[in-house]
């Protein structure tokens, strides 16, 4: 008896590696993302379908050379702000994938990210809690 793959049990169609088309990394400095990073769509709106019946997101790939993957995170990111790891488990994509894409967005206007505070500039708790004491003082 030979197994026969049926839709899902058949893997991705598309290999990460081709919707990157190779890159591991974005050549967006700004790209360098954390995975709680916070990424908001911000750009043209591709709007509802043209009255030729294509689809004016159609229109945004052509500009930007974009893969469908790309209009994903705009979409996901329209409708809410997701962080990177969100992104990356709807998509049901490598966190490394996602990455590179959201730098590709970066560079074209579509997104922006905004990246939480690094530990070492947010302020000492000891200085926090001689706030609220004088507050409290008040």
């Amino acid at each position: 008896m030979t197994d026969h793959w049926f839709d899902d049990a058949a893997g991705p169609v598309v290999r990460p590696y081709a919707m990157t088309r190779g890159r591991t990394r974005s050549s967006a400095p700004e790209a360098q993302l954390d995975l709680i990073a916070l990424v908001i769509a911000d750009g043209p709106d591709p709007g509802p379908k043209d009255p030729d019946g294509s689809v004016a997101e159609d229109k945004l790939l052509a500009d930007h050379a974009l893969v469908p993957e790309h209009l994903d995170i705009v979409r996901l990111c329209r409708a809410s702000t997701l962080s990177v790891a969100e992104l990356a488990a709807e998509l049901d994509l490598p966190v490394g994938v996602v990455r590179v894409l959201i730098g590709d967005l970066l560079e074209a206007g579509l997104v922006r990210v905004t990246r939480p505070v690094p530990p070492a500039e947010l302020p000492d708790e000891s200085i926090l809690r001689e706030v609220i004491n004088g507050l409290r003082a008040l």
